[in-house]
């Protein structure tokens, strides 16, 4: 296992939520990361349809995001969310895991720049898109 595979899983594992959501930390790069969360009857917003609560996804890609950011080349050290945008395009379809792909494509000195994906199954259909920036200590 890489390191930055093993200190975004000790990250992602340091949350509560992303423990009680069920994420897994399924790839990590220079500047990426993807994560995915399984469906579960627990995180359904709407009893009526299925469909997973918006809180969710918006929970996964902003870890995904932060897991994008400490995976960056510069290797900043730890960071935190100064504004995350998510625009959701669809409902995710019940029963289906949902994965965030994000990228961080632009670190300054103390601002790392991130863009990311929520996709469910019908992967070429995305369910969200997200744009933020986060803070970079250490640098």
């Amino acid at each position: 296992m890489s390191d930055k595979m093993r200190i975004a899983g000790q990250f992602i594992a340091a949350l509560p939520f992303s423990d009680a959501l069920n994420m897994s930390l399924e790839d990590i790069g220079d500047g990426s990361a993807v994560i995915s969360m399984p469906y579960d009857s627990k995180l359904v917003g709407d009893p009526r349809t299925g469909v997973v609560h918006g809180g969710a996804v918006s929970a996964l890609m902003d870890t995904c995001c932060g897991a994008a950011v400490m995976s960056h080349p510069s290797s900043p050290g730890g960071t935190a969310t100064i504004d995350l945008r998510i625009e959701y395009l669809r409902a995710a379809k019940p029963g289906q895991k949902i994965t965030t792909r994000a990228e961080c494509y632009h670190v300054t000195r103390s601002v790392a720049f991130v863009r990311a994906t929520a996709h469910d199954e019908e992967d070429t259909n995305p369910v969200a898109t997200a744009t933020g920036s986060f803070v970079v200590e250490g640098k």
